[in-house]
């Protein structure tokens, strides 16, 4: 049970006891550090049922729970607030409970929770993931992992969006400019070749555009009437049309980009457990279109389309089928949202990860299927974050000036070996295992930096900042990983026994309540949806392990049980930074 739980239980009774009430709740907070204590309960809410001066109180209740609560030593009244000691054996026996815990802070899921799908990556098949694919889909990543540590089942899905005037342009640059040009037979990754066609393709339709309006069309006329795009506007009608060739090319080029980024997620270490293709769900929802018109959800205007009209809810109509009887985009994910759980019945609510710009479009949906009657409708939630700035500004892909996703991953991965080398701290290591390391802190420093913002904000990122091996960044807390192994390393006794019999200094205690609350970041983390909330507890924690190393001797330590006690205590904490960082995504190194 909670140390809150436990408190909330005697103060209950207390106040039964003491003023002949039923307490409604408890508030907690942690103690002031200029106040002596481990846990405050906040008196002022009790003033709505007890009249009186809140000190008065809050000293009956304390002296209450020093004779009859077995966790309280003592106890300090600051105004309205009850400052409680909790006893030093409250806090070995928790120890002893969680120190060989492997899954300390997880809940296993049980048979009748249901699910959650977790959308992330979702990325255009005409070009290679870059710096915003990488927040997205460390973001995606991180939630699914965190919502499963708080107790649900998950599923990891994407929708690839395969298919439109924007992959066509891609294909036809290749066509006219390509020379039969592939990934073997140049060499590169098959999503870089393809996104190299997309901005030759906006090349060429510039320059067409400026030939134009030399010849004196509007810069408007211009746009609509170059031959490149009308070219690709063709491409797409033969594409819709079904025609054997441009298929062809389609599927080729798809596939080229599939397996480019197959190698670009597992050296980024995210993964799926489903995929989705825009091609295949274009036409989803048309039949729950026929389906809410009949229920009076829609309404058909006079040339033949198909609305909602959601403004009596804060919004505006919103057109759901066209006038031609095709889809738009909102059409496709009612669709494919109906469609997931078809093929995952336990599937109780998404989690959509998907930039701040569709924060409208998301609003709508849920309204829609919620409309429409579908009871997981409750549990949808638009994973909406910030966009990822440059020091230069915004990136732009068509123009070829964004931030590749494997360069980036290149670029930390070398950073951190030029860093690590300059500190000096590799010697014995092989040039396989110096590698590894750069890679591991690296990758670290890069999730670490997107991960401990939180998702609504933007992030203007910067390199050279995220690999510093001081201050709050992944490299920092892997340092303190490391050195924890290396006290293991060099621990020569068992650490098996429980240890019952000692004083605990100020900063193990501060450690244990770090410790005590990983359970509860996690639940949080979950139900925000914020990896944020792990990655700075984190970096609490880490700091609260630094300062107890700095102030106490661990293995120079004389009295055994205080040793090995300390050592335990330091093995805990590492498997705490290494639990945290896996929901992150982001591996520890057992020397650094």
């Amino acid at each position: 049970m909670k140390l809150t739980q436990i408190l909330t239980n005697h103060i209950e009774t207390a106040v039964q006891q003491l003023f002949g009430i039923a307490i409604e709740r408890v508030e907690f907070q942690l103690t002031r550090k200029e106040f002596e204590g481990d846990i405050t309960m906040v008196l002022f809410p009790l003033l709505k049922q007890i009249k009186g001066n809140p000190a008065e109180m809050g000293t009956k209740i304390g002296d209450y729970l020093v004779a009859n609560a077995p966790e309280v030593v003592r106890f300090n009244v600051v105004s309205g607030f009850l400052n409680l000691v909790i006893s030093d054996n409250y806090y070995l026996s928790f120890f002893n409970q969680i120190k060989s815990n492997n899954t300390f802070g997880f809940v296993t899921p049980t048979a009748t929770e249901k699910a959650v799908m977790v959308e992330y990556s979702s990325p255009n098949t005409n070009k290679p993931l870059h710096l915003g694919h990488v927040r997205n889909n460390l973001l995606g990543y991180s939630v699914a992992e965190i919502i499963k540590a708080s107790g649900k089942k998950v599923y990891k899905t994407q929708i690839i969006n395969d298919r439109g005037i924007h992959i066509c342009k891609s294909m036809l640059a290749w066509q006219k400019f390509g020379e039969g040009q592939t990934p073997e037979t140049t060499q590169l990754k098959g999503d870089k070749l393809v996104g190299n066609f997309y901005v030759k393709f906006d090349q060429e339709y510039k320059a067409q555009i400026h030939e134009l309006t030399a010849k004196g069309f509007s810069e408007e006329d211009a746009k609509k009437q170059a031959p490149i795009i009308l070219e690709a506007q063709e491409m797409l009608r033969k594409w819709e049309a079904g025609d054997a060739e441009v298929v062809a090319l389609w599927k080729k080029m798809n596939q080229w980009v599939y397996d480019g980024f197959a190698e670009t997620y597992t050296n980024l270490g995210v993964d799926f457990d489903s995929y989705y293709y825009e091609s295949n769900t274009y036409l989803l929802g048309k039949e729950v279109v026929q389906f809410g018109l009949e229920k009076g959800i829609f309404e058909k205007d006079p040339d033949g389309s198909v609305w909602i009209d959601l403004t009596a809810d804060g919004l505006d109509r919103k057109i759901v089928l066209r006038s031609d009887g095709t889809a738009v985009y909102m059409t496709q994910d009612i669709g494919t949202a109906i469609q997931r759980v078809k093929d995952f019945p336990n599937v109780g609510g998404m989690v959509y990860t998907v930039g701040n710009e569709q924060d409208y479009h998301f609003k709508v949906l849920f309204l829609i299927l919620k409309k429409l009657g579908f009871d997981w409708a409750e549990n949808l939630y638009h994973l909406s974050y910030g966009m990822v700035e440059l020091p230069s500004g915004k990136m732009k892909s068509r123009e070829g000036t964004v931030v590749d996703a494997d360069d980036l991953m290149t670029e930390m991965t070398e950073t951190a070996g030029k860093i690590a080398t300059e500190l000096g701290k590799l010697d014995g290591y092989s040039e396989t295992e110096k590698a590894q390391l750069f890679k591991t802190i690296g990758l670290g420093a890069l999730k670490y930096y997107i991960l401990k913002v939180d998702p609504k904000k933007q992030i203007l990122f910067n390199p050279e900042e995220s690999v510093d091996f001081a201050g709050n960044t992944g490299p920092f807390i892997q340092y303190t990983y490391a050195r924890i192994q290396s006290i293991l390393r060099k621990s020569d006794f068992s650490l098996e026994q429980d240890i019952t019999d000692i004083v605990l200094h100020e900063k193990e205690k501060e450690l244990l309540k770090q410790l005590e609350l990983f359970p509860e970041v996690i639940q949080s983390a979950a139900y925000n949806h914020s990896p944020a909330l792990i990655a700075n507890y984190t970096y609490d924690l880490v700091k609260g392990y630094n300062s107890f190393y700095q102030s106490v001797s661990i293995l120079g330590e004389d009295y055994l049980p205080a040793k090995i006690f300390r050592v335990q205590l330091s093995q805990k904490v590492g498997a705490t930074i290494q639990s945290a960082f896996k929901l992150l995504g982001i591996e520890v190194p057992e020397r650094m």
